[in-house]
């Protein structure tokens, strides 16, 4: 494919109500500035075209999903960048302090890795725990939910990410 995919305004709008509900319902809140989010929306759309999946517009994406789980929308940063900064890196994504008014935005520094160190490593401060388990223990990459069964569930119960979101944990 050559070019930038041709996205419609009932594309758009679509994706728009989607994330808004999904955001409302789980506790998130979409940016108020409605042209600035349907081009964001747009890039969303024009990401799914190209790959299969909306990785963020606002990122490089690598056009190999395996590579790009955490900058599928939403990201695995989003959550640590509403916290901090009151919106996520593309601002898509805001706090309720930013929705009111109480608190302004400004420039968000990336969070992702670059690609050499995007390896799995352990987390900082941890040390080695050897569990027995009967089932491994699943982790939900975009709200944390964690479950322990013989494969991840096919959509999260919590945020209803999709099964590939999912990275064994233990």
């Amino acid at each position: 494919m050559t070019g930038i995919p041709e996205v419609t305004d009932k594309e758009i709008t679509a994706l728009h109500q989607r994330l808004n509900r999904e955001a409302e319902e789980g506790g998130y809140h979409l940016n108020p500035d409605q042209p600035f989010v349907r081009g964001l929306i747009r890039g969303l759309i024009v990401n799914t075209k190209r790959y299969g999946y909306m990785s963020c517009p606002c990122r490089l994406a690598a056009g190999k999903k395996r590579e790009d789980l955490d900058i599928i929308c939403p990201c695995d940063y989003r959550d640590p960048d509403l916290g901090e900064y009151g919106t996520c890196y593309c601002a898509l994504y805001v706090s309720d302090e930013v929705l009111a008014g109480r608190r302004k935005t400004g420039s968000i520094p990336e969070r992702r890795p670059a690609p050499e160190a995007r390896t799995k490593a352990p987390l900082q401060g941890t040390t080695s725990v050897t569990l027995s388990l009967q089932y491994p223990i699943w982790r939900c990459r975009v709200c944390g939910y964690l479950c322990a069964r013989d494969g991840p569930p096919d959509i999260c119960p919590i945020c209803k990410a999709k099964k590939d979101r999912f990275e064994r944990f233990f």
